[in-house]
């Protein structure tokens, strides 16, 4: 780990790329905080990511190093990405995971949107004796 305490940052992500502008997205929303996109492999009718505008590797990380206006103005993205997508009526589901044990694959803070459809149980089958 960095002096920091921070945990190294990789500028070579699929992420940072994307907000560099080196690989396409369909985007839903931007801001000076987030860039909401369509997911490539949609697990839900709608799938959308949204990142923030800056080097944080994990929701940890991101609570840590991110100053609060951005903390405020990446959730308000949040909630903004999901109106845009007419998902605040029926309900969305908002995800993150963190570190390798919880399925993170892109070393840079994200959450997912997933909406537009019945969702079912969040952990189906997960839980003790299942």
């Amino acid at each position: 780990m960095p002096v920091s305490g921070r945990p190294p940052y990789d500028e070579g992500n699929i992420f940072a790329r994307i907000l560099r502008g080196e690989i396409p997205s369909r985007k839903v929303h931007e801001d000076e905080y987030a860039l909401a996109f369509h997911d490539i492999a949609p697990q839900a009718a709608v799938h959308v990511l949204v990142i923030p505008k800056g080097p944080y590797v994990s929701v940890a990380d991101f609570s840590v190093g991110a100053p609060p206006e951005a903390i405020a103005g990446f959730w308000r993205a949040v909630a903004e990405t999901a109106r845009k997508l007419g998902l605040e009526d029926a309900g969305f589901r908002v995800l993150t995971n963190m570190g390798h044990d919880a399925g993170q694959e892109v070393p840079h803070f994200h959450v997912h949107i997933f909406g537009g459809q019945p969702l079912g149980p969040m952990l189906a089958g997960r839980g003790p004796g299942a």
